[in-house]
């Protein structure tokens, strides 16, 4: 097989990788450069495609501070944030921030007086939101760090690639990855001192998502085969407001929280407000409240959504403030200063993931883990709007410090675990099963949505066990596949079979994760804590 070698090799192309790339190449020495791996393009990932904004607790903003940003985030976490994790984030926020101002060209809205402008979301107790371009601040940010990268010459970009197995050796230490090339179907060798993966989400294991087609929970899934540690990743985030123009309409676009943050309204099919029976901050309730009230709305009326009514908000300043959403819509047919949009929840965000401290250091060794397939503690068992571009820039900020002290020589010693890996990917695959995984994938997403999403209960999810079950052993590929897509269903499988295990371990309802069986919320908040070896017994920790 191919082999090449690389000081660093990143694992996705959003916000917390592409960031990532860009602060290790400005302060560290890098013998082999830096690979930055993506299994699309450049431009293709969550982070493009987020709305919402960014949370800057900014010395600016007067009206803000370190103290309340975190009591919103912890509250919004359901006991489950880690607080010295969400005031250590949260006191970077003006430094990493300002850093993206300066240093990487990103251009935040401004007022008429040309300060920052700072806008409200749910669950947040003041304004303090930033965004770029009304609502397309993702992809502003990444923009932004796009045109960084490109003009890098210590960065090198391979698209419509993916790691499809990580290097470990028997010390526990990650020594590269096995990577597929989606064009040419070849397996190559990547050794490096440093994988960082930013792989993103995996909202494409359920039937209806706000994320791209690439969101197949990657990350998680390699990183629990190779030994490490998986945290609280029942917790999945349905974003309670994406398009829903029908119910075969499987990929819903974002509407984002930011209208209702502007005095947008719910309404039922019948026309009627329904929030405030649900919560006293209505539509500005935290996420996982609001979801399952249009959850419970649209049983009650048996619709397959409700409405966003934007219609009283002032039409220049709809219009203005949410362009991408305004244009959108408008090319299906609705007008959002006259017409409420159609709506229903959608999955939207892990808030668990592969356990990872701030700066991404993950249970193995030269393994590292940042952005939304990380699980830092900072999200709880609900995040908070806006805090999750936050906690992919400041984690890409901290690893690139943490890696100034590492030694960054690609591994020049390979012991025989690492060749049994290597083994498995030399040996040609057996081509009698053939599969039409687009069909597999959809029966999947039926069941993740059906059986462990909004409302879970021990017979839903049992049966999902066993239907997950099933689809694994008539899948004969575990290993080495054939193609990206059978690489990707590969992935989702298991990620999907460790979110039921663990949803079916947590015998409560807490912020995203919702039992109907369960309904209490437990006095004692623990997070869940698995690996590979310890499935049957899932530990918990304070």
């Amino acid at each position: 097989m191919k082999y090449s070698e690389y000081s660093v090799l990143i694992l996705g192309s959003g916000a917390a990788g592409l960031y990532a790339a860009l602060k290790i190449s400005a302060q560290i020495n890098l013998p082999d450069g830096i690979a930055l791996i993506t299994k699309s393009t450049l431009d293709d990932s969550n982070s493009m495609q987020a709305q919402g904004g960014i949370v800057g607790v900014l010395h600016q903003n007067a009206a803000d501070n370190i103290k309340l940003h975190s009591e919103d985030t912890l509250k919004a976490g359901a006991g489950l944030s880690e607080p010295d994790v969400v005031r250590y984030i949260s006191g970077l926020s003006d430094e990493v921030i300002n850093d993206l101002i300066n240093n990487c060209g990103v251009d935040f809205d401004k007022d008429s007086s040309g300060k920052l402008n700072f806008t409200l979301e749910a669950a947040h107790s003041c304004r303090r939101i930033l965004h770029v371009g009304g609502d397309a601040t993702g992809k502003g940010i990444t923009n932004a760090f796009i045109k960084k990268v490109k003009e890098d010459s210590n960065i090198t970009v391979i698209e419509n690639s993916a790691a499809v197995e990580l290097l470990v050796d028997s010390d526990n230490e990650c020594k590269g990855i096995i990577l597929f090339n989606d064009l040419t179907g070849d397996h190559e060798i990547v050794y490096a001192s440093a994988v960082i993966l930013a792989t993103g989400g995996l909202g494409q294991l359920y039937k209806y998502t706000t994320n791209p087609h690439g969101a197949t929970g990657d990350g998680v899934a390699l990183a629990y085969e190779a030994g490490a540690v998986i945290q609280d990743i029942e917790f999945i985030q349905f974003h309670p407001t994406a398009l829903a123009l029908s119910p075969e309409n499987r990929d819903r676009f974002l509407i984002s929280e930011a209208v209702r943050g502007e005095g947008a309204k719910l309404i039922n099919s019948n026309g009627k407000e329904f929030m405030s029976l649900y919560h006293d901050r209505r539509e500005l309730a935290p996420r996982d409240i609001v979801t399952r009230a249009i959850y419970s709305e649209m049983n009650k009326t048996h619709s397959s959504s409700v409405f966003l009514n934007a219609s009283f908000i002032e039409k220049s300043k709809l219009f203005n403030r949410f362009p991408t959403i305004s244009k959108n819509c408008m090319e299906k047919g609705i007008d959002i200063s006259q017409n409420p949009i159609p709506v229903a929840p959608a999955a939207h965000y892990s808030m668990g993931g592969i356990k990872a401290t701030v700066e991404g250091r993950t249970s193995i060794k030269g393994l590292y883990a940042i952005g939304e397939t990380a699980s830092t503690g900072l999200h709880g068992a609900n995040r908070l709007a806006s805090n999750s571009l936050l906690e992919c820039v400041v984690s890409a900020y901290e690893l690139s410090d943490y890696l100034s002290f590492t030694n960054l020589i690609p591994p020049k010693k390979i012991d025989s675990t690492i060749m049994k890996i290597i083994d498995v990917y030399s040996r040609p695959v057996n081509e009698d099963f053939m599969y039409n995984i687009e069909s597999l994938k959809q029966q999947l997403n039926e069941v993740m949505w059906n059986n462990a999403g909004i409302i879970r209960s021990e017979k839903s999810l049992s049966e999902a066990r066993l239907r997950v079950k099933k689809f694994k052993e008539n899948f004969k590929r575990n290993r080495k596949c054939i193609s990206l897509a059978e690489y990707e269903y590969r992935n989702m499988l298991i990620t999907a079979n460790l979110i039921i295990e663990t949803a079916l371990e947590r015998k409560e309802s807490r912020g995203a994760h919702s039992r109907s069986d369960y309904r209490q919320t437990n006095i004692e908040a623990v997070h869940s804590v698995l690996s590979k070896n310890n499935i049957k017994e899932l530990m918990y920790a304070g």
